[in-house]
């Protein structure tokens, strides 16, 4: 083994796993795309500034978890904790925010936060997300919801739940703040740590301490939402009504609070019971005023982030990973054969079809048996004769059957060869 090895909380994504990424991000894409929602990619690191003034100096993730850093000017630059922030500052950069100007984005890519590595918990790891700006209309808020509840319904995924909550626009908040800290004071000295020092800076994060006596106190708390103005509970309760139109199941949980302060109005989140204690697959809500926060117009918006590195969890438990889709094993032995493979291969792909060609010059039986465990349909055979005689061998590996023709005939035949390969594809979803 070698001396180096990848820095503690990160990992490599290695064969058979890196298939279950490939494919949920094939189906995200698709999704997305369906639901006329466009890609955006920003920079993995951003002005320290846009984190600490978006998600709030007095969460955790600003607090303790930010990998920052000073460039050759000394300049403070941060690994992105997490990605609205970043889409936030690219829209108002680009001038993608204005009245009227509706933005669906969607992204995926690498978070960065210094927390104690776990299975499901890396210091970098992979969010995908999706964020609409521009819309105030609670439907925005169930279209996200949707989206998410969609995709991962289209993965496959089951014992899945979602809670749902209000936290109000900032005056709600205001006023459910200084409840809650009126209610917890008496409490300060049988809180634990961390929440104690919370209850001055952000009590909001109490309600969800993993703390058994806290979640003890918390329970008798004061709910945010009877402190919800009508304004406020008009629009929870549409949004609401418009998830159980869609055919969406949600339970209320008024404890629920999303851990960055840019948050108003709607959060949720989806849970698995197949992931224990890091149960939480999805979250997000609404977050109005965090385009004027950042310097830009004041713009209504709403999202979530998918934790990547849960959902691989999950789908790996749940199924064998996406075999990968090749079509011919190109097998060939001596030098003029081999010559001739490799120019056959190329021109196959031209062509658009899947090819492995065996580079090993190994024996034909080790090659064969390379083949078998290949997946593709269909194995091509280059020997010295056939090479002489510019043919190739044919084999289904589904049925058997085998046919000699020339290396022209073969190419030539491109609807005959997507034909069969669509029966062979269809035969091995049979037997499967």
């Amino acid at each position: 083994m070698g001396s180096f090895q990848s820095p503690r909380g990160t990992r490599d994504i290695l064969s058979p796993e890196v298939s279950y990424w490939q494919w949920v991000e094939a189906t995200a894409r698709t999704q997305f795309a369906q639901a006329a929602y466009r890609e955006v990619r920003t920079p993995i690191f951003e002005e320290t500034a846009l984190f600490a003034r978006g998600i709030g100096e007095a969460t955790d993730v600003v607090g303790k978890e930010m990998y920052t850093f000073p460039d050759r000017k000394d300049r403070s630059l941060t690994l992105r904790p997490e990605n609205t922030a970043g889409v936030v500052r690219a829209c108002i950069q680009h001038s993608l925010v204005a009245p009227g100007n509706l933005q669906r984005l969607w992204y995926c890519g690498p978070m960065f936060r210094y927390e104690r590595a776990q299975e499901g918990r890396q210091r970098q790891f992979h969010q995908l997300g999706a964020e609409v700006l521009g819309s105030a209309d609670p439907r925005a808020d169930a279209e996200v919801i949707a989206l998410a509840t969609d995709l991962l319904q289209r993965l496959g995924l089951s014992n899945l739940t979602m809670a749902l909550n209000s936290v109000g626009d900032g005056r709600d908040r205001q006023a459910y703040r200084h409840a809650l800290v009126e209610f917890l004071t008496p409490y300060h000295n049988d809180l634990d740590p961390d929440s104690q020092d919370r209850l001055s800076r952000n009590p909001l994060r109490i309600l969800d301490s993993k703390d058994l006596r806290t979640q003890a106190i918390v329970a008798d708390a004061p709910s945010i939402l009877d402190h919800l103005s009508p304004d406020s509970k008009s629009f929870f309760d549409r949004v609401q009504q418009s998830l159980t139109d869609l055919g969406i199941a949600f339970t209320l949980n008024s404890r629920l609070v999303r851990g960055l302060d840019y948050y108003t109005h709607t959060a949720f989140e989806i849970q698995s019971s197949d992931l224990g204690a890091q149960a939480t697959v999805c979250g997000g809500g609404r977050y109005d005023g965090l385009v004027e926060q950042l310097g830009g117009p004041s713009t209504p918006a709403v999202g979530w982030a998918m934790g990547l590195e849960r959902l691989m969890i999950l789908l790996q438990r749940l199924q064998e990973p996406p075999a990968m889709a090749l079509d011919f094993y190109l097998v060939s032995r001596g030098a003029a054969a081999e010559a001739q493979a490799l120019q056959l291969a190329q021109q196959l792909r031209r062509q658009d079809f899947a090819v492995e060609l065996d580079l090993s010059g190994s024996a034909f039986g080790k090659q064969f048996k390379r083949a078998a465990r290949s997946g593709a349909a269909a194995c091509l055979v280059l020997g010295d004769a056939e090479a002489e005689a510019q043919t190739v061998q044919l084999k289904w590996l589904t049925s058997g059957e085998q046919l000699s023709l020339t290396q022209v005939e073969l190419l030539e035949d491109v609807e005959g060869l997507r034909s069969r390969l669509a029966l062979a594809a269809a035969a091995l979803a049979t037997s499967a």
